[in-house]
């Protein structure tokens, strides 16, 4: 996320890899990618329920420590009145997989989503191969836990304010790192993956031509969108993240989700937080959403900590069906 002048917040990078194009590892000739061990499990966990499920919306929560810890998710979900059943989770490229934080994601009841950020390496360099090794160790691990994982890369490429974004990184070297790691995990038979390719709303860059970032529909499962309701810009759900979808419908017809989100305290938070929760329930190409509870750079994002917005989500999602994402 970044804070523009004012607060103005504008955020978001997206999905990809449809599971559907995980085939037989044979097709994957990648360097630094070695066959799973004996030691995985004999079948994938299949996730073909869960890419365009029509059993309820997605409530998602990113909250400092979670879900190493549950107890932020537990605040949330008493401000929100409603079980979460997606938490988020940043993690740095060259860092191990948090499988801990996984399981207790899945033993609340919830999907876990790793946003996935390329610090101390570049696109470039996860491109031309640099990163197989360790793509493929993470890899193993997702294989490993047998369970649904959700997975962007890069998220907010088509902003300024991260090393991947548009200063550091070309559009060819994102979609083909993007495609490495794909087929990466499809050599180490981790198909128990959601990917969700996850830009900014437009607005950060309007004249940036989204599609020349798209891996293709063979490598996203969703496509995720970053973007908060600020003091500044606009307080409805169409206003915030309509040019953005009318942009990405040019070319795909992947669900939406939106990945990153919160409202700006300010004279409209009220409206914002309803017309959040309203054009999520009222869109049925729109799976749910995640809110950053989090207080980053001086502005307080939280749920628990205003009463009035705390009111205003719970108010709309009284009565929302939230899909059961561990139901067989």
């Amino acid at each position: 996320m970044r804070l523009l002048p004012k607060l103005k917040i504008i955020g978001s990078v997206v999905l990809a890899g449809a599971l559907a194009a995980c085939g037989s590892s044979a097709l994957y000739g990648v360097p630094g990618a070695e066959s799973p061990g004996s030691s995985a499990p004999a079948k994938p966990y299949n996730v073909s329920r869960l890419l365009d499920p029509a059993g309820g919306k997605l409530l998602g929560v990113q909250a400092p420590g979670a879900p190493d810890a549950l107890g932020p998710v537990q605040t949330f979900a008493a401000s929100a009145g409603a079980h979460p059943n997606l938490i988020g989770e940043y993690m740095a490229w060259n860092k191990p997989m948090d499988t801990q934080a996984a399981a207790n994601a899945w033993s609340y009841g919830a999907l876990y989503y790793m946003v996935w950020e390329p610090y101390d390496t570049s696109v470039a360099a996860i491109a031309d191969g640099r990163s197989n090794a360790y793509i493929t160790s993470v890899a193993r691990q997702v294989r490993a836990l047998n369970q649904p994982v959700a997975i962007s890369f890069g998220h907010e490429f088509n902003g300024n304010w991260y090393p991947w974004g548009i200063t550091g990184t070309t559009a060819d070297d994102f979609v083909t790192a993007w495609r490495l790691i794909h087929r990466l995990f499809a050599k180490a038979d981790a198909r128990n993956v959601i990917w969700i390719w996850n830009p900014n709303v437009i607005d950060a860059e309007p004249q940036l031509d989204l599609a020349t970032y798209y891996p293709g529909n063979a490598y996203v499962s969703w496509v995720g969108i970053t973007g908060y309701f600020s003091t500044t810009g606009p307080d409805t759900f169409s206003g915030l993240y309509g040019p953005t979808m009318q942009e990405i419908r040019g070319f795909t017809n992947k669900p939406f989700l939106i990945a990153e989100t919160s409202v700006e305290t300010g004279p409209d938070e009220v409206t914002a937080a309803q017309n959040l929760v309203s054009g999520v329930r009222q869109s049925p190409d729109v799976l749910g959403f995640v809110w950053f509870n989090y207080s980053k750079l001086g502005v307080d994002w939280q749920l628990q900590t205003r009463p009035s917005v705390q009111s205003a989500i719970a108010g709309g999602l009284s009565g929302l069906r939230l899909l059961n994402v561990k139901r067989p």
